[in-house]
């Protein structure tokens, strides 16, 4: 492999190292004024957006061990990595494809298995992490609560019965 192809892959490598999940698109309709939008939404889940020539995503991700991906290297590709929230990138996506009629996703990889775009729209529908985090939190007090009333409860009743009638 010459020089050149060389530090092509390894570019792409280092951007699929940035995240535990990777999301491709189809950018072929796409202006420069809407890349820049979408970067900067995706920015700010923590994620990138980057060209990419197919072959060179072959080889990286074959280097990763990652899944299979040549079904969705077909056409323009964009890889969109990075992020601490697969989720939030997700919706992003979504919502950005939805407003635009432009761009799409192709599929990616989530968990170290390939997804298609099905699953990566079901993924945007997930709640970001926090508010799994608080409704799992929220269940958990109800439950000791819903316990101690029931104990109470019981515990007047006792209390009731043993009272002399007046």
């Amino acid at each position: 492999m010459r020089a050149e192809k060389k530090y092509i892959v390894a570019e792409v490598e280092s951007h699929l190292k940035k995240s535990d999940y990777v999301y491709l698109a189809n950018y072929e309709k796409v202006t420069v004024e809407n890349v820049s939008v979408l970067r900067k939404k995706l920015a700010a889940e923590g994620a990138e957006f980057h060209v990419v020539k197919n072959s060179a995503l072959r080889v990286a991700a074959k280097g990763l061990n990652l899944p299979e991906l040549d079904q969705w290297l077909k056409g323009q590709t964009a890889i969109i990595t990075g992020g601490k929230n697969p989720t939030g990138v997700a919706k992003v996506l979504r919502d950005f494809t939805k407003d635009t009629q432009k761009a799409g996703v192709k599929g990616g990889v989530f968990e170290a298995r390939a997804i298609d775009s099905a699953e990566v729209g079901k993924l945007a529908d997930v709640p970001p992490a926090e508010v799994l985090k608080s409704q799992f939190l929220g269940l958990l007090k109800i439950k000791p609560q819903q316990l101690a009333a029931l104990i109470k409860a019981y515990a007047d009743k006792l209390e009731k019965e043993a009272a002399p009638a007046a």
